[in-house]
């Protein structure tokens, strides 16, 4: 790590230094969803519900590919950035090491299911609708079974370059390949492949946008490596039983929030499958237009993560708590903005992707369930960030418990219930509901854990700061 990244997690005035993080982020975050929507948008244009809803059913399957880029990605920088902070630039390099080749075993793994069982796995996401499921068997296949390991492992890159201090590289990747697929997603959609390909030329679009991610982040740390501690070569000490504990401690909660959040998903498909395609669809665009605000919130938490994680372990703790009120702060006014936006204008924004004289039944419920949506945007997005200031604390446990109450303890039991009092829409209620829940019970987790660690709580001198820095060189 050269002094520029240093002054960043030391000496930068706070808000500065999170601009600096976080802001690449979002915007990298904004790409990815613009690049997911840019899918809807163009198989929207086929004025096919049956086409939309395939790419629904697929997302909890392609978004499983999170799950384990988090699992090694946010564990690993987590550990990454806490030991920067304590100078143990060994426990970087091990480390480094041992989530690389987890995530590329496991994502290996994950491809060879989905290929071998691809019809039983789509009729679980809520696929059983014979036209539906051809659809989705296509690019299920291509993202997912050929291009799914280029997808995990350019997420997984982007947070280890991040741990280091460089969000501007790794968000740079994230943009690249989502401008790639917005670019690639007509030309294969509509110019190269016959008429009645538009799944399959949606799904190359997104593999080879995936795979030019992944070959700018191997360049990158390939022109970086004089400067890094990263290192990719495998050792008998990254099995070191401490190193992954406690990359799988931070890990594992945030792949279970995202694999409990795609099972969520699964469910809601399931149960709105009952009512009808477009019931379906509209509820595919929905949920599409607000991810917007929860991915500018995930990025606002990626991109503090190292900062928060960074002080936290060389003992910063009145510029670690900044970091977490600032950051938090932000996320909540982004995702309210957010909220504002779609419950004035939801019917405008469903009807960029859906044709109105074509699937009016499809278009008025996808403006209804985007306005129940959008009003947990707030609430998640305060819940989130205290979600990420335990993982990049380490503390697994706490992070583990919100994020199965957030998507999963809650949530589903929910949705089954307010199904059977309020028909359609009460499925959509589950989810708003659940939010403001957890967001409460995050807020006491985090309040407790401060009363627990006065040392967090007591103001911290420049002098016992300089202190501190001193022993641990």
């Amino acid at each position: 790590m050269r002094e520029h990244e240093k002054s960043i997690f030391e000496t930068v005035p706070v808000l500065k230094a999170i601009f600096q993080l976080a802001i690449p982020t979002v915007f990298g975050q904004i790409i990815l969803v613009i690049y997911n929507m840019a899918d809807t948008f163009f198989i929207g244009l086929t004025g096919s519900d049956a086409k939309i809803t395939a790419a629904t059913v697929c997302m909890p399957a392609f978004m499983f590919l999170s799950a384990i880029s988090n699992l090694f990605g946010v564990g690993g920088s987590s550990v990454i950035c806490r030991s920067y902070g304590k100078r143990d630039l060994e426990r970087v390099k091990h480390t480094s090491a041992f989530a690389t080749w987890g995530c590329l075993m496991l994502t290996l793994v994950y491809c060879a299911f989905t290929f071998l069982f691809t019809d039983t796995f789509l009729d679980l996401l809520g696929g059983k609708n014979p036209l539906v499921h051809e659809y989705a068997r296509r690019y299920l296949l291509i993202t997912i079974s050929i291009g799914g390991l280029a997808t995990a492992m350019s997420t997984f890159l982007s947070h280890l370059i991040r741990s280091e201090g460089h969000s501007l590289q790794a968000s740079i990747g994230i943009m690249l390949g989502g401008i790639l697929n917005i670019a690639l997603d007509p030309l294969f959609m509509f110019v190269l492949l016959p008429s009645g390909n538009e799944i399959a030329g949606a799904a190359i679009a997104t593999m080879l946008s995936n795979l030019c991610s992944l070959v700018y982040f191997i360049c990158v740390l390939f022109r970086q490596r004089s400067h890094s501690s990263l290192s990719f070569r495998p050792s008998m000490r990254m099995f070191d039983r401490r190193i992954a504990m406690d990359v799988l401690a931070v890990g594992l909660p945030a792949c279970l929030m995202t694999l409990l959040e795609n099972i969520s998903y699964a469910v809601l498909d399931n149960l709105m499958a009952s009512y009808g395609i477009a019931c379906q669809a509209g509820l595919g665009i929905a949920k599409k237009i607000n991810m917007l605000a929860h991915c500018m919130v995930r990025g606002m938490s990626q991109g503090v993560l190292p900062l928060i994680g960074y002080n936290y372990s060389a003992r910063h703790y009145r510029r670690m708590r900044q970091a977490v009120l600032y950051s938090m702060g932000i996320s909540v006014l982004l995702a309210t903005l957010c909220m504002t936006c779609c419950l004035l204008f939801s019917h405008s924004l469903v009807s960029i992707f859906i044709l109105e004289e074509q699937q009016l039944e499809s278009l008025n419920y996808g403006s209804l369930f985007l306005r129940i949506l959008c009003l947990g945007g707030p609430f998640s997005a305060c819940a989130y960030a205290t979600i990420s200031f335990f993982q990049a604390t380490g503390k697994g446990t706490r992070s583990f418990c919100l994020a199965i109450l957030r998507k999963g303890i809650l949530d589903i039991p929910m949705m089954f219930v307010l199904n059977a009092l309020i028909p359609t829409c009460g499925i959509v209620m589950a989810t708003p509901i659940t939010d403001v829940i957890c967001c409460a019970i995050s807020i006491v987790l985090f309040l407790a854990f401060l009363r627990s660690h006065r040392e967090l709580s007591a103001p911290v001198t420049a002098t016992a700061r300089e202190t501190a820095l001193a022993a641990q060189l």
